[in-house]
């Protein structure tokens, strides 16, 4: 047999942990290693790692799954005695190569967490030989465990708040980003008050008052609790929602437009529209030339739709201009909206103005707005796909967390630094 430290080594093991003798299963075709843990580490919580009386020798020996040596499965096998902890009564005492509750060691879950945001499930589940549940409650360990390490809340000050939708059904998690990091911070099943009161809760009082601007659309839900819990922030309206509500009252008008027409039988009215709509939505400086040649008819042959397309455009360039000129363009186009006589951009007049404050504070904090969060959004649709299979959905945030997050681990025996080198050399 080689060397215990040989093995220490090949195992990703520290000197906490004693390697007593190795032995080889031939008709699994699996190595497993009989181990314990040193006197100092042994007798401790296995949840909170405090020291605590012996209380019964569990279910006996058990194994656990490391590292594959070559082509052949590892397992550690070892004790797995129970403690009676103070806190939380009897629990299986801490082991130094595996987490809590964990049926793999600490560098096979690290390996699997890291894998799943590198490669696809299929390859994750062949190369690791483990089902793709399992993957799910790995990456939940994973996860807890660099989230109790390290504060995820710590130095908040500039947030994002969003829904994603994560099944049909309407099942939706409310996700919070943090700006200045870029990270996801937090995410739960559900999109309502209740739901962002939790986050709060977690947060606290005195670091909820440290948050000076918060990013969201104009879902009455979020700006309720963030003026509830947040009582020194700013909330700041998204840009990219503000000018959907342009476009969506632009193609009101060009949709009843052109039911008229039909119905008053029009065919010169109708045969300069058919075919503008795109004309219409897009931004002007990527039409076409036979966009631009239907845009011109339609300035031509209808007045008001050619100025809903302008007030269209005129709001979307206000979201362009920043501090003083920017609310200034802003109350221009209220005051040209509020007497345009038309009905969908007249509604929008309204909406924006009960809106108003959220829509300046954009204006005049360097633009903010949920651009991050919808970035963050696109990656978890593709998280969400991926996470087709596991049996919750904590596993599916666990996962969302993982990558954006920034909880996931290097690769057993490198680190972050050396990867990062690695990476750029690559």
């Amino acid at each position: 047999m080689l060397n215990a430290s040989v093995w220490r080594h090949a195992l990703g093991v520290d000197r906490a942990t004693v390697i007593e003798s190795v032995d080889f299963d031939e008709e699994a075709q699996s190595v497993v290693i009989h181990v314990r843990p040193r006197r100092h580490t042994k007798r401790r919580c296995g949840i909170c790692g405090c020291r605590a009386p012996g209380y019964d020798q569990g279910q006996g020996r058990r194994n656990w799954r490391a590292m594959d040596l070559g082509v052949l499965v590892c397992h550690l096998q070892s004790d797995a005695p129970r403690v009676k902890c103070p806190t939380h009564g009897p629990t299986v005492a801490q082991v130094p190569w595996a987490r809590h509750g964990a049926g793999h060691t600490r560098h096979f879950d690290d390996q699997v967490a890291w894998l799943v945001t590198h490669t696809s499930k299929s390859a994750v589940a062949e190369l690791m030989r483990v089902s793709w549940r399992s993957v799910g409650a790995i990456i939940s360990r994973v996860v807890a465990d660099a989230r109790a390490a390290k504060d995820p809340f710590e130095g908040l000050r500039r947030i994002g708040i969003d829904e994603i939708s994560y099944r049909r059904g309407h099942k939706y998690l409310t996700v919070v980003v943090d700006h200045d990091s870029g990270r996801l911070v937090w995410a739960a099943v559900g999109r309502d008050k209740a739901t962002l009161e939790t986050f709060f809760d977690l947060l606290g009082e005195e670091r909820s008052a440290l948050i000076s601007l918060v990013s969201a659309d104009a879902a009455e839900w979020i700006a309720t609790v963030v003026e509830q819990r947040c009582v020194n922030a700013t909330l700041c309206a998204d840009a990219f929602h503000m000018v959907a509500w342009a476009t969506k009252a632009l193609d009101e008008v060009r949709k009843e437009i052109w039911r008229l027409a039909r119905q008053i039988g029009a065919p010169n009215l109708i045969a300069h529209l058919k075919g503008c709509r795109y004309a219409l939505l897009k931004n002007p400086e990527h039409l076409t030339d036979n966009q631009q040649r239907g845009l011109a008819r339609v300035a031509s042959v209808n007045k008001t739709l050619y100025r809903a397309y302008l007030l269209k455009e005129q709001f979307r360039l206000v979201f362009q201009l920043r501090g003083r000129e920017a609310v200034r363009a802003l109350d221009a186009w209220c005051s040209w909206a509020r007497r345009c006589r038309i009905p969908a951009f007249v509604e929008l007049y309204h909406r924006i103005v009960r809106h108003r404050a959220s829509i300046v504070a954009t204006l005049t904090n360097d633009g903010l707005s949920n651009a991050l969060v919808e970035s963050t959004n696109t990656k978890l649709r593709l998280l969400t796909r991926m996470a087709y299979g596991f049996k919750s959905t904590d596993n599916l945030i666990a996962l969302c967390l993982l990558d954006r997050g920034g909880y996931c681990p290097p690769l057993p025996g490198r680190s972050r630094s050396s990867a990062s080198a690695l990476a750029t050399l690559g």
